[in-house]
């Protein structure tokens, strides 16, 4: 994972060489997103690992250990497993950051603070897409569909896309939020990008539960427990 993204960020490097500007994002806007989006997403993927495979949890009927135990049962089954390659993600971020993204105490301050919110949207939107099996039954393939969508689109400059598109990204697929927000935040101490950026992660990360719970019930009624094996 560590070679894979280093791979695409010369890539980029290789890009703004020779058009230094694209829509307004600077080579070093480029270094600050893979690395705050590589962060976010090792950090979400440590800790929570099993939020890539919930839908097929559920489709299976594969709940009910975590739905028998006195605990969360969102939150007892995203960190029940851990995903080992994303450690590389981390530490590709961290370095990238460390080295070529201009650190001082106070941006490390900034840098860690967009990763976690960026943490949140990717477990956040991963909980909600893969929540579609209570409702859709076999949903897996349209799930990790959405999980490619917002891990591709999240790592380019948001600046890039109009019209229906950028709305998609501010909305269905929360990628903009992730590209542009977090940026902006250690961009510039901008009190309207922090507060855009925390208020996106709280509303998505509600929906995400809200809908899980709707759906639980759903799995809770009987609906899928057929498909148990």
């Amino acid at each position: 994972m560590l070679i894979n993204n280093c791979m695409w960020l010369a890539f980029w490097m290789f890009y703004f060489e020779r058009f230094p500007v694209a829509r307004g994002w600077t080579r070093q806007d480029m270094i600050c997103l893979w690395a705050i989006v590589s962060t976010g997403y090792g950090v979400a993927a440590v800790l929570f690992g099993n939020f890539t495979n919930l839908s097929g949890l559920i489709f299976r009927g594969e709940l009910d250990v975590y739905m028998t135990q006195p605990k969360n049962v969102l939150l007892h089954m995203l960190s029940s497993k851990t995903t080992v390659s994303a450690v590389g993600d981390v530490l590709f971020g961290l370095s990238v950051f460390g080295l070529l993204g201009e650190p001082s105490a106070f941006r490390w301050v900034l840098f860690l603070f967009s990763a976690l919110l960026v943490a949140v949207y990717m477990t956040a939107f991963g909980v909600l897409a893969h929540s579609l099996a209570f409702f859709f039954g076999n949903a897996e393939a349209l799930a990790m569909q959405l999980h490619s969508s917002i891990l591709h689109f999240s790592t380019y400059p948001t600046a890039i896309f109009e019209g229906r598109i950028r709305v998609v990204l501010f909305t269905l697929i929360p990628a903009g939020f992730i590209s542009h927000l977090p940026v902006g935040v250690v961009r510039e101490v901008n009190p309207v990008h922090i507060a855009c950026a925390v208020l996106g992660a709280v509303v998505f990360g509600a929906i995400s539960v809200w809908v899980f719970d709707r759906g639980l019930r759903r799995y809770e009624s009987g609906n899928l427990m057929t498909t148990r094996v």
